[in-house]
């Protein structure tokens, strides 16, 4: 438990009031060019404007300055977690998010298809993005190889993603990934950082030699990487530790996953922002926090499609006026992480921040966007610091000495 949280544990009122948070993954981007706009600042965003001009703004840290953060830990982050405290490998968020039931004898995996050519080397990471049914087509391939002395388990996730689970004794999680990030390289080999890891890596150097034959004729996914190699943490539930009965609205296993982990019930969101607000509206009544995840705004950037992301945020923008049509006590709008179309990947840049509250100090700025929140009331806060934030605005925190 993390001291932020023992001191919301020491101050917390309970009341009725409802918090929302809404997450743009990959929310952040850069200029294309020197002296340009960013996708945010491209995009026609007239609800988020009128959010910020009524609320105030800011840019939020995920991690620490400079630091490029996973999914994992820029969501931890956004849920009160110290994400530094709690590291947690993505393969235990993928299982969780796919409903698997994680064993304390089981290391879970994030596994990726990808495309490797006559020499091993890989050409493209996620093998084309397929369809899920060709990932669970590929995966019932998978599922057929066997490893002396452990149990294994492959469910497909979603496109190219799949999740690999090893059941067995004396087995550990810290093994390097073998996803090198890069094309043109071999896929890297697991090495474990201690004896019990160094069984799981055996074990997935193993795998991974059977599953290279096994897949050789099904191109483009004819090779898998592994990443994320994890056991199931011990962390606190939001109720437990916010007094919140939260509730996810996610279309991506992940962050099913990430949800399912810190405690809240995960609710059926369908396939689009539209089913995921047409749900939180339907239990609005049954619930204290709604996190809302969107997908899109990180994927059009990691595949360095600027307009793309633009479109996708103007898409997000849409459904601005449904939410506040709720009246929460508070709604963030905010993102995991950047990802500017620019770099193709995550990066560091601090990520543009909304929070709105009948009791928020208003600030000046009155669009939404990377250099308009360098103005913002909120400044530069870590992102951690978000739940906080909102705890207080909801009225759910009491004061701090006498």
């Amino acid at each position: 438990m993390s001291n932020i949280q023992d001191l919301i544990r020491e101050l917390r009122e309970d009341n009725s009031s409802k918090i929302v948070l809404l997450v743009a993954d990959g929310l952040g981007g850069l200029p294309m060019e020197k002296g340009g706009k960013t996708e945010l600042e491209t995009a026609g965003t007239p609800n988020l404007d009128g959010l910020v001009r009524d609320g105030v703004c800011g840019l939020s840290t995920p991690v620490l300055p400079g630091i490029t953060p996973g999914s994992g830990p820029g969501h931890l982050g956004l849920f009160g977690y110290d994400p530094l405290e709690h590291r947690i490998g993505r393969g235990i968020l993928e299982a969780l998010g796919i409903n698997f039931s994680v064993g304390p004898r089981d290391v879970a995996i994030r596994g990726n298809f990808c495309t490797v050519d006559g020499n091993g080397l890989i050409t493209d990471r996620r093998a084309g993005r397929p369809s899920t049914e060709t990932c669970v087509e590929v995966c019932k391939v998978l599922a057929q190889i066997q490893v002396p002395g452990v149990e294994l388990f492959v469910e497909p996730v979603r496109e190219h993603r799949f999740v690999l689970v090893i059941r067995g004794d004396g087995l550990g999680d810290a093994v390097n990934d073998t996803d090198p990030q890069a094309v043109g390289v071999k896929p890297l080999a697991a090495k474990g950082a201690d004896a019990a890891s160094g069984r799981t890596a055996a074990v997935v150097n193993e795998w991974l030699d059977k599953a290279s034959k096994a897949l050789a004729a099904h191109a483009p996914t004819n090779m898998a990487t592994l990443r994320g190699f994890a056991r199931y943490p011990n962390i606190a539930t939001m109720k437990d530790a916010y007094g919140l009965k939260a509730a996810a609205l996610a279309v991506y296993p992940m962050y099913r996953g990430l949800a399912r982990l810190v405690g809240m019930d995960i609710l059926d969101a369908g396939g689009s922002l539209e089913t995921q607000v047409a749900q939180m509206e339907k239990q609005w009544k049954s619930y204290d926090f709604f996190f809302l995840h969107y997908k899109y705004t990180d994927s059009t950037g990691e595949d360095g499609n600027f307009a793309a992301k633009v479109q996708r945020i103007e898409q997000f923008d849409t459904i601005i006026p449904r939410v506040r049509a709720l009246n929460p006590d508070v709604l963030i709008v905010t993102g995991d992480h950047s990802t500017p179309s620019k770099l193709k990947s995550h990066s560091w840049h601090p990520v543009p921040t909304i929070l709105w509250s009948p009791s928020c100090r208003a600030d000046p700025v009155t669009e939404f966007g990377e250099s308009y929140c360098l103005a913002g009331g909120l400044g530069q806060v870590q992102a951690k610091y978000l739940m906080t934030l909102a705890l207080a605005h909801a009225g759910r925190l009491g004061k701090f000495g006498a």
